[in-house]
């Protein structure tokens, strides 16, 4: 049976930060069925607000923010506005022209049909998307997104850096929107958050498109920051997830294979230098009191994380009723 959607309770969210050139085409390009679209005009140089302002579009709201604060800082304005406006799903996309605004309702039928809680792009299904994205955003994507599963526990998405998605409010509603990551960390830390509740996320095939905008995500800067900001965004969503808000044989795994792990790979060591600096070779016993810990707790840590894999939220049957 087909499912209707009230666009009326719809929204689009559009983040803009030097995106002058692009913003009006961007507006005009959104099908006019959706009711609201959301401007947030992060302390733009180039006065993407004002000139969003000037398209002829009912029902558009322009949020002016003081200071840059980064995506995040801009959606979470967003989001703010659309609890206000009391719509039940918001869209997000881009300012440069790079996300094709007549896909929208793609990312808003799992939602309405109650399959996902947040729907995003995955531009990795497409073979001719993979054919014409530049290499290093392939490689760069490709080798990301692993470590975004391993953080955030959704092992049944990819391309964690597409910006095009789409958001249940309701969902949104019990994130604390002030703790969403405000810079290029967003989408990955979105993710991280949306597990931590239990949302549902799915993955929707995208075409990519490349014009003539400049991304601002810098390698250099992913380089450095995403490591540490994965580590500490998947250290706690393990912590309240299995020690928290619920305790399993994962959480039994990992209190045990950890330490147990760490401590034997600590004690390898320092017997394998130990024998470097004085010639003698260690014992048969001393490997074996060393090597046995290491793989029984690698086991138990297997273990841990085949649990996680296994439990990425999805939805009931009685959820779709």
């Amino acid at each position: 049976m087909p499912v209707k959607i009230n666009y009326q309770k719809v929204g689009v969210i559009i983040p803009c930060y030097k995106v002058s050139k692009h913003i009006a085409n961007v507006i005009k390009s959104i099908p006019a069925k959706i009711a609201h679209i959301i401007i947030v005009d992060d302390a733009c140089p180039e006065n993407s607000g004002k000139i969003a302002s000037k398209v002829s579009r009912k029902n558009l709201h322009i949020i002016y923010r003081k200071k840059n604060g980064g995506v995040g800082a801009a959606m979470a304005a967003g989001f703010e506005k659309a609890i206000q406006l009391k719509l039940d799903v918001v869209v997000k996309i881009d300012g440069d022209g790079q996300m094709d605004a007549s896909q929208i309702d793609k990312f808003i039928l799992p939602i309405a049909k109650n399959r996902a809680d947040y729907v995003k792009g995955n531009r990795f299904e497409n073979t001719e998307s993979i054919r014409k994205m530049p290499f290093v955003r392939l490689f760069g994507n490709s080798l990301l997104s692993f470590f975004v599963k391993l953080a955030s526990g959704y092992w049944n998405i990819f391309d964690p850096t597409n910006g095009y998605t789409a958001v249940r409010v309701k969902t949104l509603q019990k994130l604390k929107l002030n703790k969403i990551p405000k810079g290029y960390f967003y989408e990955s830390g979105m993710l991280i958050r949306l597990n931590i509740i239990n949302a549902v996320v799915k993955d929707v095939n995208l075409p990519a498109i490349y014009g003539d905008e400049n991304s601002s995500l810098k390698i250099s800067k992913v380089i450095v920051q995403f490591p540490f900001k994965l580590f500490f965004g998947f250290a706690k969503r393990i912590l309240l997830k299995y020690f928290i808000y619920n305790f399993n044989m994962a959480s039994v795994y990992l209190l045990l294979g950890l330490p147990v792990f760490v401590i034997s790979i600590v004690s390898g060591a320092y017997f394998w230098i130990k024998s470097i600096k004085t010639g003698i070779p260690s014992s048969a016993g001393t490997i074996m009191l060393v090597a046995l810990p290491i793989i029984i707790s690698f086991q138990m840590l297997l273990q841990a994380l085949n649990i996680d894999i296994n439990s990425v939220p999805e939805k009931t049957d009685e959820d779709n009723e």
